[in-house]
């Protein structure tokens, strides 16, 4: 927990790919990671430690509670964002006023729940490059930029779903 806390670069499993990610209230690691993926201003996603988090921190609609039971699980929520969330905003979304929200349903997301930490999740792969599922595809330019690489064996799976519930009417993306 201390390394989290300490912006510390990881790389690690979720219930679909692998991601890069560090404390989501630390700006400098965030925009680190933003530098190691050489990604544009496009925001990132976080884990968050529970349903409780994101009623507290985001605008949730009437029609979002069918989804919000779909969690933990594959699915990335996108919510607008209520005022003074304790985030790095400006480098993890910008200008925007919504951030996809991830509860994934594996040992990793449970951590972070149990030490109510908010992490970045976004895939480790560089911009524009396929997802990475085996820490063994890594491109070593990134591995050599993080400081902890969690193998958790191929994970086998894609991206997960995005639903954008920021709008009047859902939206549901596969990736």
């Amino acid at each position: 927990m201390n390394e989290v806390k300490n912006g510390r670069i990881f790389i690690y499993p979720t219930d679909t790919i692998y991601g890069i990610g560090c404390d989501a209230t630390n700006a400098k690691a965030v925009g680190k990671v933003r530098e190691i993926k050489q990604r544009d201003e496009k925001p990132f996603s976080i884990i968050v430690p529970g349903k409780k988090w994101i009623a507290e921190n985001c605008v949730v609609g009437e029609g979002s509670r069918e989804h919000l039971d779909k969690l933990p699980g594959k699915f990335t929520l996108i919510f607008k964002l209520k005022d003074n969330v304790a985030i790095a905003k400006n480098e993890l979304i910008g200008e925007s006023d919504t951030i996809g929200v991830r509860i994934p349903d594996n040992w990793f997301a449970e951590f972070l729940t149990r030490h109510d930490l908010i992490f970045v999740t976004t895939s480790v792969n560089l911009s524009g490059e396929k997802p990475i599922i085996c820490v063994g595809e890594l491109a070593s330019e990134i591995y050599e930029k993080v400081d902890y690489v969690i193998d958790d064996g191929l994970l086998g799976s894609s991206p997960s779903a995005l639903i954008n519930l920021s709008k009047d009417k859902v939206e549901v993306t596969d990736r």
